[in-house]
């Protein structure tokens, strides 16, 4: 079997196992608290789902942008937001692996090295940035996004060379893995791992269209594991999640068409949008914890 068809065949199949303990869950939890009550999806959280997995698709991220319409429409209890984020956008997720990791060519090497790299920092490296407090990552990485980007600017204007390759030598691989292990660390943490990504696979020298493969299969083999502990302990909100896998699955679509037809010096304005919005979000939110009075609360 081709490598590249056995990585979106485990996938699948990943996702169809954590689907029917969903299923299963639900089920026996509603059948012992005789709970009957309707699961009809809500229009506006599938036009939030649609909306914010658009821009997900592009690379700006869902989750700062749903967390957003969620409290202004106030569809989803606060405490319930990140699990219901979790759960909810599995789907999208999915749709946008594989057909990132089918239309996109990028090395199968590369990608599965860096990859790896986000599900082992998800995994093992967490406890490393743990002690961080949110604030503090969140200034360090709205200042350094704003540095890099920077860099993409004068990649765009030829200031400097900037790269088209769909693989990475050795030892920028190694670059690579160390920097999405710190990246996969950082999203189970509530740092969204696109921006920072799209940014690495530029700067190592490689056209920007490859990060959608390689940030899109990190986050689809990390969201179902993650999710089944929302689940476990219910901790989101089902009505508002089956809405958001509903309402984002077209959106995917829509967006991923989009892209793909996009010349990569447009990608590359697009990644610099991107990285300004996701470090002028970040040091905002900091600002206004500080503004605040909020104490520079642990990162977990």
């Amino acid at each position: 079997m081709d490598p590249k068809t056995l990585l979106l065949a485990t996938l699948v199949v990943i996702v169809v196992f954590y689907a029917l303990f969903w299923f299963l869950t639900v089920t026996r939890r509603r059948a012992a608290t005789k709970d009957h009550s309707a699961l009809s999806p809500q229009p506006i959280t599938m036009a939030i789902s649609f909306i914010a997995n658009f821009l997900d698709t592009l690379g700006i991220g869902s989750y700062a942008t749903t967390t957003s319409m969620f409290r202004m429409s106030r569809v989803v209890r606060d405490e319930v937001i990140p699990g219901t984020l979790n759960v909810g956008y599995v789907l999208p997720t999915l749709i946008q692996a594989l057909i990132f990791i089918t239309a996109v060519e990028v090395d199968f090497t590369t990608l599965i090295v860096l990859i790896g790299g986000a599900c082992a920092g998800a995994w093992l490296g967490a406890g490393v940035v743990a002690g961080m407090s949110r604030r503090s990552i969140q200034v360090g990485m709205g200042s350094a996004l704003l540095g890099l980007s920077v860099i993409v600017l004068m990649q765009l204007l030829e200031i400097v060379p900037s790269g088209n390759a769909l693989a990475l030598s050795p030892p920028l691989m190694a670059i690579g893995f160390a920097i999405n292990f710190v990246l996969g660390a950082l999203m189970t943490l509530g740092v969204g791992l696109y921006a920072p990504c799209m940014v690495m696979v530029s700067v190592l020298g490689m056209n920007p269209t490859a990060a959608f493969p390689i940030m899109m299969g990190s986050c689809a083999f990390l969201m179902p594991v993650a999710s089944v502990q929302f689940i476990k302990k219910n901790k989101y909100d089902l009505r508002a999640a089956i809405a958001m896998a509903i309402g984002g699955a077209p959106a995917v679509l829509l967006a991923v068409w989009l892209v793909l037809s996009l010349p990569t010096r447009v990608v590359r304005v697009l990644v610099l949008f991107v990285i300004l919005y996701t470090a002028f979000t970040m040091l905002r939110a900091a600002a206004q914890e500080r503004a605040a009075g909020v104490p520079p609360a642990p990162a977990v």
